[in-house]
């Protein structure tokens, strides 16, 4: 709570100093007096929560809302309530950005072959390489649609594959598997799992997860929630990316793509899922248990 000096420095550029005295039941000398002593330790430290806070706001480009913010002052060893972040943001008129709604990419109307639901809506895994879940979705350039196909490993919601094309077809998640393949190597067993889109149900996808041993895994029909991994990260790659900018090519939305996803989502986004780890980090961290 302010103290009465400090809700004269607020709004004393409205009123006189001896008016707000006067209302506040504070002598116009004392506040003169608590001017010239040094801030309390309070103050300084409050002051200095506030400058953090609007530095990780910052830094994140305004992608991070309380808990975030919360959970990165922690790990920088600063002992605050989540409570007191969220006023400090109130106050500061800081807040996160907001999501927009976005339509579905999923062609399921085929007769290809369908795989069973292996997940049932359990979207967790003790280590990497247990399960992946992918999707496709779109982005506006100023050359037309482009469109954005991704693989993430559940156990640490890192995104280990993905690819940009124009066109939305079987070749754009191939190229997504194959990057998660090679750099990731996985053992047979894997499962993999997406919607009943084509693409996915494909010989040609069919025969790459046959590859490498991957058990494939689909969605129920019209069930958005059994794939609420894939989902949730586009809903958080165009509110933190696709909606903040305007894209003149497809070259320009590949280079955003891999700076976000390189950079910062697998690198230095807290994910809440996690208990607010970083990807890379819960990732390296399962390497090194298991070695």
């Amino acid at each position: 709570m302010s103290s009465p000096f400090e809700v004269v420095d607020k709004i004393k550029a409205t009123m006189s100093v001896q008016r707000l005295c006067d209302a506040l039941g504070v002598s116009r000398s004392s506040y003169y007096a608590s001017r010239k002593r040094a801030p309390s330790a309070r103050a300084v430290w409050e002051a200095s929560l506030r400058t953090r806070v609007r530095a990780i706001h910052a830094e994140h480009r305004g992608r991070y809302g309380s808990p975030r913010i919360h959970a990165e002052l922690k790990a920088q060893g600063v002992r605050v309530s989540r409570n007191r972040v969220e006023r400090i943001m109130r106050v500061e008129g800081i807040r996160a950005k907001t999501r927009r709604p976005f339509k579905r990419t999923t062609d399921s109307e085929h007769r290809l072959p369908i795989a069973p639901n292996l997940l049932a809506q359990n979207f967790l895994a003790s280590g990497p390489n247990q399960v992946w879940a992918g999707d496709i979705t779109y982005v506006w350039c100023a050359e037309g649609w482009c469109y954005v196909a991704v693989l993430l490993d559940l156990y640490a919601r890192k995104v280990i594959g993905w690819a940009v094309g124009r066109r939305m077809n079987r070749a754009l998640p191939l190229r997504a598997l194959r990057m998660a393949v090679t750099t990731r190597k996985p053992p047979r067993g894997l499962i993999h799992h997406t919607d009943r889109g084509s693409q996915y149900a494909s010989h040609e996808y069919r025969a790459e997860l046959n590859s490498v041993g991957a058990r494939q895994s689909m969605s129920r029909a019209g069930n958005c929630w059994d794939n609420a991994v894939s989902e949730t990260f586009f809903a958080t790659l165009k509110k933190e990316l696709i909606h903040m900018r305007t894209f003149a090519t497809a070259t320009e939305v590949y280079d955003a793509l891999a700076d976000y996803i390189d950079n910062y989502y697998n690198a230095r986004r807290r994910h809440s899922t996690i208990g607010y780890a970083i990807p890379n980090e819960l990732d390296r961290q399962a390497v090194v248990e298991a070695a």
